[in-house]
């Protein structure tokens, strides 16, 4: 910004002077106003400068923010198919959990009808079992020397002891009894030998439990005696049989098994 020129009339105070009035000339200079306007031309390339900055930055960030649109729009795509993912994967749960109830279920019911079955199988087995009942023994056992049994002054049980055959294992050979293993009508037979004499009998009688059935007896006063009988019965499951050899009397027996006790199951009821 110029300078400013002012004149200055300065009067005298004589008359004298009066003509000779000096006039000063002073030129000012404004510096101050000439200053501010420098600043503000020195700041408009400044404020160009920060303006072109703010407008990359600008920039950048609209490419940030379409970058993180992208991102977000991919992130929200990601989100939905593992919603979707979510929801058929719970679906699968569910018709897996469904399959296994329903294949538990199944499996009770196999497992009962298994039971069942082997219930019913081992039943039957029983049943064959228990229909195959049948059994003979001798006295003496299988080499043993002739021997003679009695008299003795009270009934005695017969142990025959030589099983030829004890299918269905009701006979005891250590006993001498025969145990029914279910109830039904049973055969039995009994076959006794022993020596002629004049003071002894050859007798024993069948039993079942402590009811007598049937007697077999014969007395000679020489050479031997024998005599055989026997019974239908029906048992109860638990009734047992044997035979007993009657008091005072005398059996006589070899290796060639004379005295025999036989039974067989008939049928069941």
């Amino acid at each position: 910004m110029a300078g400013l020129t002012v004149e200055i009339h300065r009067q005298s105070s004589t008359p004298q002077a009066e003509s000779e009035d000096e006039i000063i000339l002073a030129e000012v200079t404004l510096d101050e106003p000439q200053s501010v306007l420098n600043q503000q031309q020195n700041c408009i390339p400044d404020i160009n400068s920060v303006l072109r900055d703010i407008s990359v930055q600008l920039a950048e960030v609209k490419v940030e923010v379409k970058h993180l649109q992208r991102q977000n729009e991919e992130q929200s795509t990601t989100l939905k198919e593992l919603e979707l993912q979510k929801n058929e994967l719970e679906k699968l749960q569910q018709q897996q959990q469904q399959q296994i109830q329903t294949q538990a279920a199944e499996l009770v019911t196999i497992k009962t009808k298994a039971n069942i079955s082997e219930k019913q199988v081992e039943a039957l087995r029983k049943d064959r079992e228990v229909r195959q009942v049948a059994f003979s023994a001798a006295l003496l056992v299988s080499g043993s020397e002739t021997t003679t049994i009695g008299p003795f002054n009270t009934h005695t049980n017969l142990i025959f002891k030589n099983v030829f055959e004890n299918i269905g294992n009701a006979y005891n050979p250590e006993t001498g009894l025969f145990t029914a293993p279910v109830r039904g009508a049973y055969h039995f037979e009994f076959y006794i030998f022993g020596p002629g004499e004049t003071s002894h009998p050859s007798a024993a009688i069948l039993m079942k439990n402590e009811q007598k059935i049937c007697f077999a007896y014969d007395h000679q006063p020489s050479y031997y005696v024998k005599s055989a009988n026997g019974a239908t019965l029906l048992l109860e499951v638990g009734d047992i049989v044997f035979v007993r050899q009657w008091e005072n009397s005398k059996i006589y027996d070899t290796c060639n098994n004379h005295n025999t006790f036989s039974g067989h199951l008939l049928f069941t009821m």
